[in-house]
């Protein structure tokens, strides 16, 4: 079972670290695998074998703590798109850029958060695009792509028409431009 698994190998390093005395009084926490550890009287950290049993009989159980009025099953089914969300806000900081903010008034930062939100809405839907003609590349790499995409606009001397022209474009760029314009 994997949560066994889990808690042999953390335990194991758990071990490594009071072999080595690398260990302190401050290292006693609820933390991960040092829930198990336990203060001696002789100053000592060592590992609590009947918390690892007490901890043995939750193994395969997954528990919520909420303050919804919704079912239990809704609960649980709620929970399971969790990544999702962890997604967004991962893709917002990072691919996205939308910290830090240095606004102060109310309206700004709404604004602010506003122009992310649409800034995630196009993103979802390139990413959506990209899938849809397997394109093979990440939205990430299509904003890489359009840093060096390039259109000349120009009037000729004889006409006072406007036209445009893009410049060469790699294998990539002409994916990525006929999936976004055609």
């Amino acid at each position: 079972m994997l949560s066994t698994f889990n808690r042999e190998r953390g335990l194991r390093k758990l071990k490594e670290r009071v072999k080595n005395g690398r260990l302190t009084k401050e290292s006693i926490n609820n933390r991960g695998y040092n829930k198990f550890l336990a203060l001696k009287p002789s100053m000592t950290v060592e590992i609590d074998e009947d918390k690892i049993k007490e901890d043995e009989h939750f193994d395969g159980l997954k528990g919520y703590i909420t303050n919804t009025k919704l079912a239990p099953q809704k609960i649980a089914e709620n929970y399971k798109h969790l990544w999702q969300i962890e997604k967004a806000f991962r893709i917002s900081k990072t691919d996205l850029k939308i910290r830090p903010i240095h606004h102060y008034l109310r309206q700004r930062i709404e604004a602010h958060i506003s122009i992310c939100f649409v800034a995630y809405t196009i993103y979802k839907e390139l990413e959506r695009l990209l899938y849809k003609h397997k394109a093979g590349f990440s939205p990430k790499r299509a904003a890489e792509l359009t840093q060096n995409m390039y259109e000349i606009e120009y009037i000729l001397p004889h006409s006072q028409r406007k036209q445009t022209t893009l410049l060469k474009m790699t294998e990539d760029q002409q994916t990525l431009y006929d999936i976004i314009y055609k």
